[in-house]
């Protein structure tokens, strides 16, 4: 079986599990083709109930968990994630850090990827989101990023100002809300050099894989272009004389 087919049959296991002994179950974190991959499984799959997230609204890398009989509709509070943050032994001596660096050292310990969520940086300290099986050795084993000492505790949960990631909002005007039309404005680029992107499969939407160009959007969409970022898509705001549509989005900066 290729990896797709092994997660497929991973993803029915956890939803039969979950149905016949009504006890949580879950996957690890999931990259977006996952997601997506994971909501066309479960589409299939008559009477589930699931939640999927990441520690935080905006997360990239999320896990899913499928909820017994007695959990609320939405009730992530039993997906077992834990958030470890990584600090500088010594401020003064310390590298200028990028996410690429403290993944590459996570890695070096022998983590699997898919144990680890997203990476959130703040100024020369991390806030990594993990399994929570995963987080005292991290704190035990994660001596060094790169050539700076660090030390990890688990904290109860991500620091507000980094739950509302910083966004740029941006506003103009496009013949309709088609996806390509959106993307053009969100990276002041060309429509023709969007509609590859979404036709190669690079663009998701609310974590789910859109391939059509003239897909439409609706208010909130959250819109992942790998390699280029993410956006919320905010709506319509006015339409001009001319009948083009005023819309805004909010584009997500680091």
């Amino acid at each position: 079986m290729n990896e797709e087919e092994v997660l497929v049959g991973r993803i029915q296991d956890l939803a039969e599990q979950c149905y016949h002994r009504d006890v949580p179950s879950h996957t690890e974190f999931l990259t977006l083709a996952e997601q997506d991959l994971f909501y066309r499984t479960v589409n299939k799959i008559p009477g589930v109930r699931y939640v999927l997230s990441g520690g935080y609204e905006a997360a990239e890398r999320k896990a899913a968990l499928f909820l017994p009989s007695y959990a609320e509709d939405g009730d992530a509070l039993m997906l077992p994630i834990a958030v470890v943050r990584i600090s500088p032994l010594n401020e003064k001596f310390a590298d200028a850090l990028s996410h690429r660096d403290f993944l590459g050292s996570l890695m070096n310990l022998g983590v699997e990827r898919y144990k680890l969520g997203d990476i959130l940086i703040d100024g020369n300290q991390a806030y990594l989101i993990c399994m929570a099986d995963m987080a005292d050795y991290i704190c035990a084993e994660l001596k060094k990023v790169r050539h700076t000492s660090v030390y990890c505790e688990v904290e109860a949960g991500l620091p507000e100002e980094l739950t509302e990631p910083k966004t740029e909002r941006k506003e103009g005007s496009v013949a309709s809300v088609r996806l390509d039309a959106v993307l053009s404005l969100a990276f002041s680029s060309s429509r023709s050099k969007m509609v590859p992107l979404i036709e190669g499969g690079q663009v998701f939407i609310n974590g789910k894989l859109v391939t059509s160009p003239s897909a439409s959007l609706k208010e909130d969409d959250l819109v992942t272009v790998r390699h280029m970022g993410k956006f919320r898509y905010v709506g319509v705001q006015n339409q001009t004389k001319k009948g083009r549509l005023y819309v805004a989005v909010e584009r997500f900066v680091s």
